[in-house]
């Protein structure tokens, strides 16, 4: 006889297959950012840093990406409902023998729906962007306090290779 947590672990993808099929994805409109800054802010990092109160900072932010090629806000709806989150912007450069490469940021899923594989199908969709307009690999930094995202990328085949330095101004 299935012992509790294999039912709840048996339940949970049925759940994620359920959520997989009905899954979408597309270019986050103007009518999303809300939605947005609620997942950014779903987080104890983003809960200190990213909310409401800062409308229409987000607002312009959004505009000129919107206006920038090779940058797109993407989002991952469940019935319309927006559910995941992230930015994929193309960077031309000359290393690496001119290679295009992708920069992925802000990857965020709503803490309802995590675990039903969001974020992995939402990367994916985001990886085959980046790969048909030519890139030759992807890269994204993580916060070193979200260990469960570095532990996720890691899963999924991304490397620390690097290490990442920020100033703030």
């Amino acid at each position: 006889m299935p012992q509790p947590d294999q039912n709840a672990s048996k339940a949970k993808r049925s759940v994620a297959s359920s959520a997989a099929s009905a899954l979408g994805f597309r270019e986050a409109r103007r009518e999303d950012i809300p939605a947005i800054v609620a997942l950014l802010a779903d987080d104890a990092l983003g809960a200190n840093r990213d909310g409401p109160q800062l409308m229409t900072n987000y607002l312009s932010a959004w505009e000129a990406m919107a206006a920038q090629k090779g940058n797109a806000l993407i989002v991952a709806t469940l019935s319309e409902e927006v559910v995941g989150v992230l930015q994929l912007t193309l960077i031309p450069g000359l290393s690496r023998g001119g290679m295009l490469r992708g920069q992925i940021e802000s990857v965020r899923v709503s803490s309802k729906h995590r675990g039903y594989r969001i974020g992995q199908q939402l990367l994916a969709h985001a990886i085959d962007i980046a790969r048909s307009a030519g890139c030759g690999l992807v890269q994204l930094t993580s916060d070193k306090q979200r260990t469960d995202a570095l532990r996720f990328y890691a899963q999924l085949g991304f490397v620390a290779s690097h290490e990442g330095l920020k100033l703030t101004l």
